[in-house]
């Protein structure tokens, strides 16, 4: 979800053993880093206004302040400082990762994709372009990542009873997650956070996120359906990995029973809720959680789950994703050390002094190489929006780039890196359970990814210079 369960940042060395660097120990380090900048930075501040009931820099206001470094003390009380701050939204990730596992306990997701894969095993376009629909709304609807890995011991073998390959079969599930992740119709650990901190409201702005959903979507489908009649016709040009799925039967269909109907159509219920909630009563993270909480116990009445059962699935689910959640935290007590260190502003005056004589556009082309830079350091989606944003948000409000731009910045450079930067593990572990390398995936993807990041710098400008809002 979000990137989140995936501490570690995996990739595979030639012996077959797991390395990585773990994201807190990653995330601590980036803690020290600011603590030192904060007795080498000189310390300034902005003027801040209230404006519509957002804080808002005000521009040329920027003065220096007496320092106030971080000692080594603070350094670790920052810690749960940036816990405490980020407490609504490290609880609303934790109900969420309880409310998906028990949907995911009564079968129901498991059932539509298999039933879904069984119908299509004869129509080879309909195969790809429907399960990567699957797989892209769960993307943009529910933050599903590492949950995708399950499915595919079952999307390749079906890829490879088409006469696919390896890559084919990968790549449905990895661009399908992809696009979900890069448009965020209504992604709560990207897009809902992101907009939080921002102040503007939850999945505003959601018709250009559409438009780009369909778009990105019928490339993407384009260019994996590409890929995969070509290897039909000729075997040669396919990518096949370690071969470990070739002679491996498809898992027996899971039956699609109406009560799984019954616990999907709950679930889209609960996303109707959100919507018209958000719109005509500003819904928050309080609600939304409400809301999950309400519609998990539906699954489990649907699915005809005991009490006991229900607690142990959600507190599964609860636990699963408590790390990911806990990034956050973490990733806010970095904010935590560059404010208390009076930095945060220092840093933003230097970046708006390198770009206030450029163009809007050109800042916001520029926010855009940023951000796709940090995602290779902070893959997280919720950390590096908990990371980012807070600088992000107000550096757009002093190079004149609307909030809600910042926004799809942010959606975009992390949607379309979880495709190819090997520090996110989720998508590294895909590639080991594929029985891909990284080599492989790269040599085969880079055109398109590149493709994907020329066109959301365009995308990103066209939006700013439309003043893509509501602010």
């Amino acid at each position: 979800m979000g990137n989140e369960q995936s501490n570690e940042l995996l990739q595979e060395d030639s012996k077959g053993k797991k390395k990585g660097i773990n994201t807190f120990v990653l995330l601590f380090a980036v803690l020290v880093v600011m603590a030192i900048l904060s007795y080498i930075l000189p310390a300034g501040q902005y003027d801040r206004k209230d404006v519509d009931g957002r804080s808002v820099v005000v521009q040329g206001t920027y003065h220096l302040v007496d320092k106030t470094p971080v000692d080594l003390f603070h350094l670790f009380t920052s810690i749960h400082q940036g816990l405490v701050e980020a407490a609504p939204i490290v609880f609303y990730i934790i109900i969420i990762g309880g409310m998906i596992n028990v949907m995911n306990a009564t079968g129901a997701l498991n059932g539509l994709l298999s039933t879904t894969a069984e119908k299509l095993s004869k129509r080879r376009l309909a195969f790809i372009a429907i399960l990567m629909l699957l797989f892209a709304l769960g993307g943009s609807f529910i933050g599903m990542a590492e949950e995708s890995l399950m499915y595919l011991p079952i999307i390749i073998p079906f890829a490879l009873a088409l006469g696919f390959d390896a890559f084919t079969g990968c790549a449905i599930v990895l661009m399908g997650m992809s696009i979900g992740f890069t448009t965020a119709i209504m992604n709560p650990f990207t897009i809902g956070l992101a907009q939080g901190i921002a102040e503007l409201p939850l999945f505003s702005g959601l018709p250009v996120r559409l438009g780009l959903f369909i778009v990105v979507y019928i490339a993407a489908v384009a260019f994996v359906y590409h890929h995969a009649n070509k290897v039909a016709k000729d075997p040669s040009l396919g990518i096949w990995g370690d071969r470990r799925y070739e002679g491996v039967a498809v898992i027996e269909n899971i039956k699609f029973t109406g009560r799984h109907k019954l616990i999907l159509l709950a679930f889209v219920g609960a996303i109707v809720c959100l919507v018209v909630g958000v719109i005509k009563f500003g819904f928050y993270m309080a609600e939304y959680s409400g809301v999950f909480i309400i519609v998990s116990i539906l699954f489990a009445v649907i699915g005809k789950m005991s009490s006991n059962e229900y607690i142990d699935k959600f507190m599964e689910g609860a636990q699963g994703i408590l790390s990911g959640a806990l990034i956050c935290g973490f990733a806010r007590g970095i904010v935590v050390v560059l404010t208390n260190g009076n930095i945060i502003d220092t840093i933003l005056n230097g970046a708006a002094t390198i770009l206030e004589h450029t163009s809007a556009s050109v800042c916001a082309a520029g926010m855009f190489v940023v951000q796709a830079t940090l995602h290779l350091l902070v893959p997280s989606g919720s950390g590096q929006a908990m990371l980012t944003m807070p600088i992000m948000v107000p550096l757009a409000d002093l190079l004149h780039v609307t909030r809600q731009t910042a926004c799809l910045i942010f959606t975009l450079a992390d949607g379309i890196g979880n495709t190819i930067l090997p520090t996110s593990g989720y998508f590294m572990a895909a590639l080991a359970v594929a029985g891909l390398t990284w080599g492989q995936w790269a040599k085969k993807i880079w055109p398109f990814v590149v493709g994907e990041y020329l066109i959301a710098i365009v995308v990103v400008v066209i939006a700013n210079i439309m003043g893509y809002g509501p602010f």
